[in-house]
């Protein structure tokens, strides 16, 4: 049973999901960009490897803010945290919330935000 119907919400709601999901790997992209060496030592990866990582972050992401080739972007956005869970749980051994930094439960709800898009196509307000 259903408290309200509130279904009609639901295109501004995935609207809402792809801004907050592409600020944030926006932000975390430009970060690897700009600062690749020191971005790179700090994944263990070289400091290519986060260039690389940082300009497709930026990409999915105005990609699933814009609503332009939607599905693209989150299937780039659920790699990236698809390596991001690897490396967190058979590298660095870091438990699903972390005593220091960062566990996995991070990357496991963007994975699933950017599987929801990916399933919805983003939503009604999608360009393409």
């Amino acid at each position: 049973m259903e408290l309200i119907d509130v279904t009609f919400l639901s295109p501004v709601a995935l609207l809402l999901l792809r801004i907050s999901v592409g600020m944030v790997f926006f932000s975390s992209g430009k970060s690897h960009a700009t600062n690749p060496k020191e971005r790179g030592e700090s994944m263990g990866m070289p400091a290519s490897a986060a260039m690389v990582l940082g300009i497709t972050e930026m990409l999915a992401a105005v990609s699933i803010i814009l609503g332009i080739f939607t599905q693209v972007g989150a299937i780039l956005i659920m790699i990236t945290m698809l390596g991001a869970i690897y490396k967190k749980i058979f590298e660095w051994k870091t438990g699903f919330y972390a005593e220091e930094g960062f566990g996995w439960h991070y990357d496991v709800i963007f994975f699933i935000a950017a599987f929801i898009i990916l399933t919805t196509n983003g939503g009604l307000y999608t360009i393409y």
